[in-house]
């Protein structure tokens, strides 16, 4: 179901009786908590209990000892209007991300439009339209922040600012278009950085036709903000240049679940290694040819925690705050002045795991009981993830009533 972008939950919420707590920072992955209030859609307290305010609430929600995540954010799509994409021919794809715990998704441009416009007048226009246009209509309520230009050698640094004040934040990834060449790309980038847009670059061999080879000296020669699919869209870099972009760059590693496995395992304990583990965030990079995933994130969080040896509660943060921060949004972590975005989990029905931590640590996928964007819930129970030992619960509250109303 599509909603309107400005539709928040008014009110206070309450998530009570919390199990388990994952706040999406690295440096606390897991909070003792077992309680957050919200009111109109942004959180304002964290903690026990005992010590929140939970007097008064408009809705409860009992989460019965399940764990409580940031929703899930999404840092690589090809979105192209609306919950269709033509990549697959398939409507709903955003939706269905939702049930897969996705609250926010960041556009890496809108590549995969019939005739996407090349000219400098028309890209520009796109970008403004599909940033419009995901404004006004959130499928399923997912944010999807859209409006991600593919740069072309014409392009003036007049253009960039034209596209700020339009209100466009991000380049999509550079080497989609007709700018490949590093001295190009740094100039592209350096004009973004100048008037506050984010670039993304892709990182390995072409994707789609039209695209190209960018190798490890191109990356480091531009400079971009996020160091796109590190782990190859499909086809990777060799790994000595994974190694050395790991290495020799400062910016954001974006691992991606259409990617090499082996790439991306090698990008993350290369990053891990260096004591950078702030700088990895996830993506999907979907649509594409092999499909779309409504489950990557959770798959890839699965993936890097069991293969990768890391602890659930860090790779969770990998998917949440870490992307949150890299991208500059108001969400990703539980604490108060962020945007009420839930999802609510438990382990798997049947999981070998003793519970949610442990069976991710496994390799197995939670069962989603609830997702909650800007403090409204949007679903339920997940109609594409394993089935969770247990589900969250609204309550029912008595209906509140003025003293001072005559029908009393």
């Amino acid at each position: 179901m599509a909603v309107a972008a400005t539709e928040t939950f008014q009110g206070k919420l309450v998530i009570r009786n919390i199990g388990l707590l994952l706040s999406g920072d690295l440096q606390s992955p897991i909070l003792s908590a077992d309680t957050i209030v919200a009111v109109n859609g942004v959180i304002t307290s964290v903690g026990k209990e005992r010590d929140c305010d939970i007097g008064g609430a408009d809705q409860m929600i009992d989460a019965k000892g399940t764990t409580v995540s940031p929703g899930l954010i999404d840092s690589h799509v090809h979105p192209v209007f609306g919950d269709w994409t033509p990549r697959q021919s398939q409507l709903g794809w955003i939706d269905s991300f939702l049930h897969g715990g996705v609250t926010t998704m960041i556009s890496a441009g809108e590549v995969h439009l019939p005739g996407r416009p090349r000219d400098v007048i028309g890209l520009k226009a796109l970008a403004i339209t599909a940033q419009r246009a995901f404004s006004a209509f959130r499928p399923g309520g997912v944010k999807v922040i859209a409006g991600a230009p593919v740069v072309e050698k014409e392009m003036t640094e007049e253009d960039f600012r034209d596209l700020a004040a339009a209100g466009v934040g991000m380049l999509g990834e550079i080497g989609l278009g007709g700018v490949k060449t590093a001295d190009e790309a740094k100039k592209m980038v350096d004009w973004a950085r100048r008037h506050g847009l984010q670039s993304t670059i892709h990182t390995g061999g072409p994707s789609i036709p039209g695209s190209g080879l960018i190798d490890a000296d191109v990356v480091l020669e531009t400079d971009p903000d996020v160091i796109g699919h590190i782990n190859g869209g499909h086809t990777a870099l060799p790994l000595d240049q994974i190694r050395c972009l790991c290495e020799r760059c400062r910016r954001a590693v974006e691992i991606v679940h259409n990617g090499n496995e082996l790439a991306a395992l090698h990008a993350l304990r290369t990053t891990m290694g260096l004591g950078q583990a702030d700088r990895i965030i996830l993506g999907t990079d979907s649509p594409a040819g092999s499909g779309v995933q409504p489950l990557g994130i959770l798959r890839l969080v699965a993936f890097l925690s069991s293969v990768g040896d890391i602890p659930a509660e860090q790779a969770f943060c990998f998917a949440t705050g870490n992307t949150a921060r890299v991208r500059r949004l108001n969400c990703g972590l539980v604490q108060p002045g962020r945007a009420a975005d839930f999802v609510i989990m438990d382990r798997a029905q049947h999981s070998s795991g003793n519970d949610l931590l442990d069976s991710v640590r496994k390799g197995d996928l939670p069962g989603i009981g609830m997702v909650i964007i800007d403090g409204l819930v949007r679903i339920g129970r997940s109609r594409n993830t394993p089935p969770a030992t247990v589900v969250p619960e609204i309550v029912r509250l008595e209906t509140r009533r003025d003293p001072a109303s005559p029908h009393l």
